[in-house]
């Protein structure tokens, strides 16, 4: 059978709009006493974008996807699955959803094939069509060999494996991942991450990391939660925000030489890199978009007779990014 051809139980198919945002959070909150887990969260997620969620340990990643799959409610606010609010209509809205906890949910004494059984079941995939559905969603993920093993005998990276594959059974629009490369090892992650890249386009797909790398590889967009709040919401394109960056390596001491760099009209920023030769100095500075920083810079070292060695942009990484968005005034 086809992998995303199959009714529920009721008869209801998983079709919807193309353009349709099927992730929506308005105004969520999350307080325990007086510790505010999450503070006035709003985004959207459209249909088959593969969307990055970051943030420090405690940020509020976890628990804004608990709230999203209604194992918690919200203080404040609502989350809307393909148009059904999570917390009025949670049969609709789960049945939406394939969810992998950075634990997965597994049970050791059942065999791979048994366990796939169950969860088709509790996403209400009707009964003919779960042995195809197991057998398919079986292949996607890797596990045909290991079907009928129990998970208790399984290694780490089967187990992730299965518990992926739980979170896709019945098709859901949308799946959630928290850290689903963790404890992997380097070929286990890698491909992990080509099963997450190849639900672009058919699902709706919010994945949490703290390997930025694989965010950066794997995302069309990133948002950025801290202290419970979201302070970025970018595409993956567009991570810059208007900042641009060039590294001059500039044969000249430093001393006299950062002063008048810093008092150019375009630059807003300059950083020394250490660890260079001596009468060589290596800067980053940050420059004002639409500005012509480089003719200034040129001028500058013409008048005082000093050798641009080299002058290159700066591509900033998503660890780049990360960093300086999450840096707190008094870490400057």
């Amino acid at each position: 059978m086809c992998y995303n051809t199959f009714r529920y139980s009721d008869g209801r198919q998983t079709a919807f709009d193309g353009g349709m945002r099927m992730i929506r959070l308005d105004g969520v909150s999350k307080r325990y006493g007086t510790h505010r887990a999450l503070q006035d969260v709003s985004f959207t997620v459209p249909k088959g974008q593969i969307l990055g969620l970051l943030g420090q340990n405690g940020a509020g990643k976890t628990t804004a996807m608990n709230i999203m799959t209604g194992c918690l409610a919200p203080s404040q606010g609502t989350a809307v699955i393909g148009g059904y609010d999570v917390m009025r209509s949670p049969r609709e809205a789960k049945r939406l959803i394939g969810y992998l906890p950075e634990t997965a949910p597994l049970y050791d004494e059942m065999t791979v094939r048994a366990y796939l059984r169950f969860a088709c079941e509790l996403k209400e995939v009707r009964k003919q069509a779960i042995a195809g559905h197991v057998e398919a969603v079986g292949e996607k993920t890797g596990l045909t060999d290991v079907l009928d093993r129990k998970i208790g005998n399984l290694s780490r990276g089967y187990r992730q494996r299965v518990g992926f594959a739980q979170a896709l059974c019945g098709s859901p629009e949308v799946i959630i991942l928290d850290e689903p490369t963790t404890g992997l090892d380097p070929r286990q992650s890698a491909e992990m991450r080509a099963l997450v890249k190849s639900l672009a386009g058919q699902h709706t797909v919010l994945f949490s990391s703290h390997i930025l790398s694989e965010v950066q590889a794997l995302c069309d967009r990133v948002i950025i939660l801290h202290h419970s709040r979201v302070i970025c919401d970018s595409a993956m394109q567009a991570l810059r925000c208007g900042e641009r960056r060039l590294r001059a390596v500039i044969a000249c001491g430093e001393g006299s030489l950062l002063p008048r760099l810093r008092q150019l009209p375009s630059v807003s920023r300059v950083e020394v890199e250490r660890g260079g030769r001596e009468g060589i100095t290596q800067v980053v500075m940050t420059v004002e978009e639409g500005q012509n920083a480089e003719r200034e810079l040129f001028t500058l070292l013409s008048g005082l007779q000093t050798p641009l060695l080299r002058l290159a942009p700066v591509e900033d990484s998503l660890e780049d990014v990360f960093l300086r968005a999450t840096m707190d005034e008094n870490e400057e």
